[in-house]
């Protein structure tokens, strides 16, 4: 089976992304895109993100993970720290992050250094979820076989019924990380592919090096 997709073209033209226009730290330039991206129609999850790590078998593995917040630190999002994700980012705190999106013409690209947040805010977000996705958490043994979809709606319905009136403690096994960048690349589309990348890089002294890239 084969099929031919050379002739998928598209003229990328709705913006620009040049020096005289940017913001001289990067997280304000993510801020002053992901603001605008939420302003627009078409993109039903903006904060969706795709993070690559290096696994314990020695390949990159990519997924999409949810972005719960960001600050002048880095990007947060929340996992099962036992997951097959978790025991990568666990050996090989190296990771890249990105965001496409398409309805602006747009995709970042961020390399940084992942660490577990403190377990306090772990807490409050996982108070902050609504019951199905805290009993999830505990239900699911993230990225280990199981023998059918069965074994986790009984499980569900079991602790539904255990916890009924009550609250859902989280597991220590689940929690939040953050990924502090060392390197993020803004990509803008432009017409005849020569597109605009701009390029934040983290210096020893925690100043940023701006450069353009090639398309």
């Amino acid at each position: 089976m084969q099929q031919d997709l050379s002739d998928y073209r598209k003229s990328y033209q709705k913006s620009e992304l040049l020096e005289d226009g940017i913001k001289d730290n990067p997280m304000e330039q993510f801020q002053k895109w992901f603001y605008e991206v939420e302003a627009t129609d078409g993109l039903e999850e903006p904060n969706a993100m795709t993070l690559a790590t290096i696994g314990l078998d020695g390949f990159p593995k990519s997924r999409v993970v949810l972005m719960k917040k960001y600050t002048f630190e880095g990007f947060i999002f929340y996992t099962n720290y036992n997951s097959e994700k978790g025991k990568a980012m666990e050996k090989n705190p190296e990771v890249c992050l990105s965001f496409f999106w398409p309805n602006m013409e747009r995709q970042i690209i961020i390399k940084g250094r992942v660490e577990k947040i403190a377990e306090n805010l772990s807490d409050g977000y996982f108070e902050s979820r609504p019951m199905g996705s805290q009993l999830g958490a505990i239900v699911s043994p993230q990225s280990d076989v199981i023998p059918s979809r069965e074994v986790l709606e009984s499980k569900l319905a079991e602790l539904e019924k255990k916890y009924t009136g009550k609250e859902v403690e989280r597991p220590s096994y689940w929690g939040g990380y953050m990924v502090r960048p060392v390197s993020l690349e803004f990509w803008q589309g432009r017409p005849n592919r020569l597109h605009d990348r701009i390029r934040y890089t983290l210096q020893e002294d925690f100043d940023w090096k701006i450069e353009r890239l090639a398309p």
